[in-house]
Order: C-alpha cells, then sequence, then structure tokens
C-alpha cells in the first residue's frame, strides 16, 4: 500500500481552481464518521461511459436510416443495460456508513495508518469500493462490502515534520459494476495525527548520572516493597511473571513480585542537547527518551516552559514524546 503525502488545507492557494476547491473542501463537515445519501454522493460518466453513449447514438442513427428493426431492438438493449448500470452503480454507494479510527503516533517521516471500517446496513453486498486522497490519483484501496456486514480498509500517509497534522480529505468512489458511471462522494475527517520527532541516528549517549542495568544498590519492587514476594494476578501481568504450579496446586493465578535495581534519575534538558538548531536539539532528546526508556531508568524532560519530573513506563514515554511534538 503506497504512502501518499499529506495535503493540508492551504490558506492561501494559487490560482482560481485551487480558491474553488479550497473554498468547497472547507465547507464540509468535519466528521470521523459519514453515511453516504444521495446529498453527498455525486454521479458522473467516465469515458469509458462517453463513448458507449456516443456507440448508442450511431447506433441509432445507423437503425433510423437502414430501418432496422434488430438495430433498433440492439439499441434499445444497449440503452437499457446502461440505465440499468447508472442506478446500480449509485446504489453501491448510497447508505453506506464510514468510520475512521484515529491513528496512532508515529515519528515525522513515517507512516500513519488511517483504519476505516465500512458498514453496509442493507441486504445487498457492495463491490468495488475504492478511497484515496483527494490530492493526487495515486494511493487507491480497493475494498468490498458483504451484505449487512463491514469492510476493512487502510490508508497510509506520510507524514513529514513533527506536530499535530489534519488527515487528507479522503474520496470514497465506485465504478461498479459496467464502469461507464463515476459515483463518489469526499468525506473529511476530524481526527488529527500526531508526529513525534524524529530520533537522532546514531543515538548518542544519554547524560551522565543515566544509571545502567548493572548498577548495584538499593532494590524495589513492582509495588513499592522491600522484598520479592507473591501477589494475586492483575490483567497485564507479563506471563513470565505467573507462578505455574501454584496456580495448578490452588487453582488460582499469582504473579511473582519482581525486585527491580533502584535507577539513579536523569534529566533529559533541552538547553543539554546543544547540537544545531530547535529541530535537531529535539531530535536528540527523542532519542534520548527512547535510550532511557529502553534501559529502565527513571527520566525527566525540561524544555523552555515546560517540566515533566522522573518516571518511567510507557504513559511516561508518550508524555514526553507528545511534549516533544507540540513544543514550540
Amino acid at each position: 500500500m503506497a504512502a501518499s503525502p499529506l495535503p493540508a488545507l492551504d490558506p492561501r492557494p494559487a490560482g482560481w481552481r485551487a480558491r474553488v476547491r479550497h473554498w468547497w473542501l472547507a465547507r464540509l463537515p468535519a466528521d470521523d464518521a459519514l453515511t453516504l445519501t444521495q446529498r453527498n454522493v455525486y454521479i458522473l460518466p467516465t469515458g469509458a461511459g462517453l463513448a458507449y453513449a456516443g456507440t448508442l447514438v450511431v447506433l441509432l442513427l445507423a437503425s433510423i436510416n437502414y430501418q432496422l428493426s434488430l438495430g433498433y431492438l440492439l439499441t434499445f438493449l444497449l440503452a437499457g443495460a446502461g440505465i440499468a448500470a447508472m442506478h446500480l452503480t449509485h446504489a453501491n454507494l448510497r447508505g453506506l456508513q464510514l468510520r475512521l479510527k484515529p491513528p496512532a503516533p508515529v515519528f515525522a517521516g513515517e507512516a500513519a495508518h488511517l483504519d476505516l471500517t465500512l458498514t453496509s446496513p442493507s441486504s445487498r453486498p457492495r463491490f468495488g469500493i475504492g478511497l484515496r486522497p483527494h490530492e493526487g490519483e495515486s494511493g487507491w484501496v480497493w475494498t468490498d462490502v458483504g451484505a449487512q456486514a463491514q469492510g476493512q480498509a487502510r490508508l497510509a500517509v506520510r507524514l513529514s515534520r513533527r506536530g499535530w497534522h489534519p488527515l487528507p480529505v479522503l474520496v470514497v468512489e465506485t465504478r461498479f459494476p459496467l464502469g461507464v458511471f463515476r459515483v463518489w462522494s469526499v468525506w473529511r475527517p476530524a481526527a488529527r495525527a500526531l508526529a513525534y520527532p524524529k530520533p537522532e541516528e546514531p543515538a548518542p549517549p544519554l547524560p551522565a548520572g543515566a544509571g545502567s542495568a548493572q548498577d548495584q544498590g538499593p532494590r524495589r519492587t513492582a509495588e513499592g516493597g522491600d522484598t520479592e514476594g507473591v501477589r494475586a494476578y492483575r490483567r497485564g501481568d507479563p506471563l513470565k511473571t505467573v507462578l505455574w504450579k501454584k496456580a495448578a496446586k490452588n487453582d488460582e493465578l499469582v504473579s511473582r513480585e519482581m525486585a527491580l535495581p533502584l535507577a539513579r534519575q536523569v534529566w533529559l534538558d533541552y538547553a543539554a542537547a546543544g547540537v544545531g538548531d530547535g529541530e535537531a536539539r529535539l531530535s536528540r532528546l527523542a532519542a534520548w527518551v527512547l535510550a532511557a526508556e529502553a534501559r529502565g531508568v527513571l527520566y525527566g524532560l525540561r524544555l523552555p516552559g515546560l517540566e515533566l519530573g522522573p518516571d518511567h513506563g510507557e504513559a511516561h514515554k508518550r508524555r514526553c514524546l507528545t511534549a516533544l511534538a507540540e513544543w514550540g
């Protein structure tokens, strides 16, 4: 699946065509759920459809000129097939329900994945549903949706810089069954995508004062006790900490208290990241956050006007990376 560049609504687009398109897209309601109705589904003939209509005109003129009864029959049969195709193509989208799951944060330069759910509440299946970003003709993703069922689609959107990004306007389209009509709708999601600063590579050493796995000193347990022991199993405990022998005897899950080294604290300071401009410093801080989390040390983050106290864990890592992405 090809990643597509993230199109943003330029506040000052160049050219009258771009201005009209910008004005129209800005008037679309932003929502992460969309139901396709006659009000927001559009239909036009394709190039093949125009050629089909031209062929019908030629057949009709030839039938009139030569008084061909079979020519009339063929012409009106093909015309009826075209009208039926118009109805079927429009009905293939009409009533379809779309929902977007907000994308997970990624690092700058990576692709954010937009997970889309398509639901057909009617008793007929829908085939050949395509989705892509509004800007550009590439990046099509095709899917089918069964009767009273759901279909899944995923679009990849590359985020070139850190920070919050509006998601691209999406196009939903079908040409089923004959390809002579194009039926489409335009969807403007309300969710945004977050890009963390791209970590510096290779990752520099952590600032002085960081603990390591070999540090010896006081020890603490995951629950703040002084010694190792056992406790009742809690959802999310690693399976390797479960005492399976006790579970087999007592028919009750228990987990081992893990004693961990008491790591020293380390501060990841913007002022101490002394490299290049602000973006380079943020990239180094992002690399330090990942390194500190991987080594299991307690780390805090200092930015001009913002300070996050020392902590550890996935939630703290996300808070630090989000602060780096939003800073400035």
